[in-house]
């Protein structure tokens, strides 16, 4: 099974207008952002699930986002919700168990709060042993919004919330790769994702075998970063980093699915 365990979709009445809005204008699209769009891309790329992550920009619009991914098609799709470090913990956690949500996303950039917010903290302490949380880690072109999601702050979260299943976007460092090879990389109780869009194949992948050989294969996972990257392209340049078939076949699905006890 392969499962991409970061895309983003959004109601078809308004996915135009939010992709328009990313604030990431230099970079391709590869769909237009809603539900049906995704399906025909993980059909063409042989991807069997899809993780789709919620993204509300305040704490009051979480509920709304949470419903939405909720109410997507379990069979294709895995639905993780939204979390804001100025989330109750207990109302988000009681939000997740409704909609039938496996983990949060959190993304400081348009969030507009820092990785190493108390109040983050606190969300995410009330996930432990139940879900999972996937961090945007790294630069998108604004090194004041970067501040807000450093490697090195990442490592932190690790360090404090052991035993949260926590997953780091763009192996711990969009657009600072260095930096998270030296910083992130080989950090216990930390997951990597392996979403660098436009795509994966504009690194190194001697670099990127390198890094995932030190994290280790077990603890990294496919990723796309949909629609800003092809699934498919994304799936060759994992297979093309001459891993063996078995770690190969964990990253594209069977960490996920570990962490997550799928079936």
């Amino acid at each position: 099974m392969i499962i991409d365990a970061h895309t983003h979709v959004w109601p078809d009445h308004v996915a135009a207008r939010a992709l328009g809005g990313s604030g990431l204008d230099d970079l391709p699209r590869f769909g237009d952002g809603t539900a049906g769009s995704l399906v025909e891309v993980m059909d063409a790329a042989g991807v069997d699930r899809s993780v789709v992550l919620a993204v509300a920009n305040t704490a009051e619009r979480v509920e709304s986002a949470n419903t939405f991914t909720g109410s997507l098609d379990p069979d294709r799709f895995i639905g993780f919700g939204s979390a804001h470090a100025r989330s109750d913990p207990d109302e988000l956690v009681a939000s997740l168990r409704r909609h039938g949500l496996r983990g949060v996303k959190v993304h400081p950039l348009f969030q507009d709060y820092a990785l190493d917010d108390p109040g983050l903290l606190r969300v995410l302490d009330a996930l432990r042993g139940e879900f999972a949380a996937i961090v945007h880690v790294g630069s998108a072109g604004d090194p004041e919004k970067a501040a807000r999601c450093t490697p090195t702050m990442i490592v932190e979260v690790a360090r404090q919330l052991p035993g949260l299943d926590l997953i780091a976007c763009h192996f711990g460092g969009y657009r600072v790769i260095e930096e998270a090879a030296e910083v992130v990389v080989g950090t216990p109780g930390l997951y990597l994702d392996t979403s660098w869009p436009p795509s994966l194949a504009t690194l190194d992948p001697d670099l990127v075998a390198g890094l995932v050989r030190r994290h280790g294969p077990d603890r990294v996972i496919f990723a796309s970063d949909w629609p800003m990257a092809d699934p498919a392209a994304e799936i060759e340049a994992v297979r093309a980093l001459g891993l063996e078939e078995d770690e190969t076949d964990a990253i594209l699905g069977g960490n996920l699915a570990r962490i997550l006890s799928l079936e």
